[in-house]
């Protein structure tokens, strides 16, 4: 599976390094980080160089876009967003915090509520999302996560998503705290797996 990390400048380090980290972990899968530019800004001040731009979306399995101070400015440039070019129908789409908003501009939610950050909420709200208090939720293939901890709860759906409940299951356990692994992997499972397919609860 080959996961795109959607990072735009002045983006959140948890939200995009954590999904990035956990998803690099699963077998058979390569994730990246993916942007508008060659080299990207933290709000603290972490710089990344990217090697692949957002016109290469299309070309990934997994989608996950990540949130940032400059969310809202991304959003509204159009000609930004129509460079974003994103498929429900076969890619495994997700969004953390502001990137529900994102979500919301890009047509990809209908009716569906999201998961986003208390920041964030009353401008995807304005976008015409319902937001709903929670730290994650799904239908089908797409998900959102709210509040920077939340970025497991969204890596780990969308390797379950992909590969199979007992892959995601492996990864948290891989990187849970010692003497808390059982305690970690049951809490991040418990609130992936009601989101999940039949199919999907089974490893493949």
């Amino acid at each position: 599976m080959r996961a795109a990390i959607v990072t735009f400048d002045g983006y959140n380090e948890l939200d995009s390094f954590v999904a990035l980290a956990l998803l690099n972990r699963a077998a058979g899968w390569r994730a990246e980080i993916v942007s508008d530019r060659q080299r990207v800004v933290s709000m603290n001040g972490v710089g990344i160089d990217t090697a692949q731009r957002i016109e290469a979306l299309p070309h990934y399995d997994v989608v996950l876009i990540g949130s940032g101070v400059r969310t809202q400015a991304v959003a509204a440039d159009a000609a930004l967003m129509a460079r974003i070019r994103l498929d429900p129908a076969r890619q495994i789409i997700g969004a953390q915090c502001s990137g529900a908003l994102l979500l919301a501009r890009l047509g990809l939610l209908d009716d569906m509520p999201v998961c986003t950050d208390t920041t964030s909420r009353p401008f995807v709200e304005a976008a015409g999302a319902a937001v709903i208090e929670a730290p994650f939720h799904a239908r089908g293939m797409i998900a959102s996560a709210g509040g920077c901890m939340a970025a497991h709860y969204l890596a780990a759906w969308a390797i379950a998503t992909g590969s199979g409940a007992e892959a995601a299951r492996a990864v948290i356990d891989y990187v849970a705290p010692v003497g808390e692994k059982a305690e970690t992997v049951a809490r991040v499972m418990g609130v992936v797996t009601p989101f999940l397919t039949p199919q999907e609860t089974v490893a493949i």
